[in-house]
């Protein structure tokens, strides 16, 4: 008799606890699918400014949802600098902008100390990086002693002066770009700092159709300043909470463990991803599947956002590369190697 009001004590609790899970689950799904039209708004509204690059302003959101930081390579003249203004003025929150050059001081990023007079103490003024979004426009030409002034502000979203500590305002988001052909006055990342970016991006050249549209927004003296926030930073927030709940089955967990700690063992590389690169892919799946209305994450969100948040991360040997290797071709070999979890969601 014990056994069996054990069994059905058991039974009933287990009932109770599934039916907890399905009630979480199906509120879950209500919020990934709002996450998904907020973030449709999103790109509609970006792309009223950047035509035909549907795949990189999505990537862009991505990042944003993961919390992750976006670096924008690419040649000069293919709107990296619009891009980011595009998606800083679609969402309604503080902006701030930093041109960096040779002369930039680590203070005019982060903030000084000021004297005070009259209060005979002395007050700290903030930098341009305190901002929910911060353009950092050719970030390679500043000096290395100046792009390290990100590294903690990027990686743990505070900024120490003078042994206090300050809190960076939550969502806080980076947009940097770079130029890779013209060299002169510039100083290349160091490897630390771009592990801080969760995702490099490529523009690319765009079709003629579309170079016509942008040809006519300039003629109509059309400036991405232009467009309207289509949501709050308070949304913002609470679509990043919503990202982060997002199921990763653990057999997807060590499919991504896998996949970054092969680039650990490839004999071109010099340099594989860090256990950050791990976490960054992580993050941008969940993400990547939120925008596609799933609460879960499938092996497909991982290998879509694989390049994006890997490839920046790998430093080929001199002889890879004078064999015309690239870190691109050895993540597509590295995903076609490695076995996909065989349930879906990789439960």
């Amino acid at each position: 008799m014990d056994v069996r009001r054990k069994t059905s004590s058991l039974l009933l609790r287990n009932t109770r606890n599934l039916g907890e899970r399905m009630t979480y689950s199906t509120d879950l799904g209500e919020r990934v699918g709002w996450v998904q039209r907020r973030c449709n708004d999103l790109v509609r509204n970006i792309e009223h400014f950047i035509h035909g690059k549907t795949n990189v302003v999505w990537n862009v959101v991505v990042g944003l949802l993961a919390e992750g930081h976006i670096l924008v390579e690419d040649v000069p003249g293919v709107a990296k600098t619009s891009l980011a203004k595009a998606v800083a003025h679609s969402i309604s929150g503080t902006m701030h902008r930093i041109q960096f050059t040779p002369d930039l001081l680590p203070s005019d990023v982060t903030g000084v100390q000021i004297y005070d007079s009259e209060k005979r103490e002395f007050q700290f003024r903030e930098g341009p990086v305190f901002a929910n979004i911060v353009l950092g426009d050719e970030i390679n030409r500043a000096s290395p002693k100046t792009q390290s002034a990100l590294l903690e502000a990027m990686a743990e979203r505070q900024v120490t002066v003078d042994r206090v500590a300050y809190a960076l305002p939550r969502p806080n988001f980076v947009i940097a770009t770079q130029n890779p052909v013209d060299q002169q006055g510039t100083y290349s990342l160091p490897e630390a700092q771009l592990d801080r970016f969760m995702m490099l991006l490529r523009i690319g050249y765009p079709s003629p159709e579309h170079e016509v549209r942008i040809v006519a927004d300039a003629v109509a003296r059309r400036l991405p300043e232009q467009l309207r926030p289509v949501t709050t930073v308070e949304e913002m927030q609470q679509m990043i909470d919503v990202v982060r709940g997002v199921y990763v089955a653990p057999a997807l967990q060590a499919f991504i463990v896998t996949i970054t700690n092969a680039t650990r063992t490839i004999p071109q590389l010099k340099l594989g991803a860090s256990p950050r690169a791990s976490n960054a892919l992580a993050a941008a799946s969940q993400a990547r599947a939120a925008v596609d209305g799933r609460p879960f994450v499938t092996a497909d969100d991982v290998k879509q956002m694989a390049k994006a948040v890997l490839c920046h991360r790998l430093m080929l040997t001199p002889e890879a590369a004078v064999q015309e290797f690239t870190a691109d071709g050895i993540v597509d070999r590295i995903l076609a190697a490695v076995p996909v979890p065989q349930s879906p969601a990789g439960v």
